[in-house]
């Protein structure tokens, strides 16, 4: 298990030694700061704490800042914990790279998706609407809420609401390229939320 954070950029294309096209989604991986360990004696798993974007320590509160200091390490603006199988190998202020992978290899990232804000039942569900003829008048209505004789709406009832802003993994990327000196991952296909918006890529669960 192993993984690293990064920025999204955007999508673009790369051609294959026979010319097609691949669309590929570039992320800006790394480098990140290790800034402590997560051990099984202490905490119940492996894993490492890592730090993306460096920012000046005035601007984090005390208890923050704090974490840092006692590390010795930079303060960076975003910390997320990553699963690894042995936290031994990653000494605390080390940087993790986008070398990390390597091309051909299997990766899942991880990202929120873009939020649409609240949208009704028809976009949010994708519903077919009601009949569109002359005089229907429940064009884009949801359908009946289910039982009645519950006298309320049950959970998970497909209703208007919040479109979007939720977590989602997309699995079994390819990574096309990797350049160490821009720290970029190139990996094929599309990846969620928007441009500059946070991304986890760790190594395929399923690959």
């Amino acid at each position: 298990m192993k993984g690293i954070l990064g920025k999204k950029l955007g999508m673009t294309q790369v051609f294959d030694a026979a010319g097609r096209s691949i669309p590929v989604t570039v992320i800006e991986a790394g480098p990140c700061v290790v800034v402590s360990h997560r051990t099984p004696e202490k905490h119940g798993y492996n894993a490492l704490q890592l730090g993306l974007v460096a920012v000046d320590e005035k601007k984090l509160n005390k208890p923050e800042a704090g974490v840092f200091k006692k590390a010795g390490v930079k303060a960076a603006k975003i910390v997320r914990e990553v699963r690894v199988d042995d936290v031994g190998s990653y000494q605390v202020g080390s940087e993790v790279k986008c070398d990390l992978f390597a091309v051909g290899e299997h990766v899942d990232v991880i990202a929120t998706s873009k939020g649409k804000g609240f949208a009704g039942a028809m976009k949010r569900h994708h519903f077919g609407g009601g009949p569109r003829s002359h005089g229907s008048m429940t064009h884009r209505q949801p359908a009946s809420s289910g039982s009645t004789d519950g006298a309320r709406t049950f959970k998970g009832t497909r209703k208007p609401g919040h479109l979007g802003f939720n977590q989602r993994t997309i699995q079994n990327l390819t990574v096309i390229r990797v350049d160490l000196d821009k720290n970029l991952l190139l990996v094929q296909g599309s990846v969620p939320g928007p441009n500059h918006g946070l991304v986890l890529v760790r190594n395929s669960v399923k690959a």
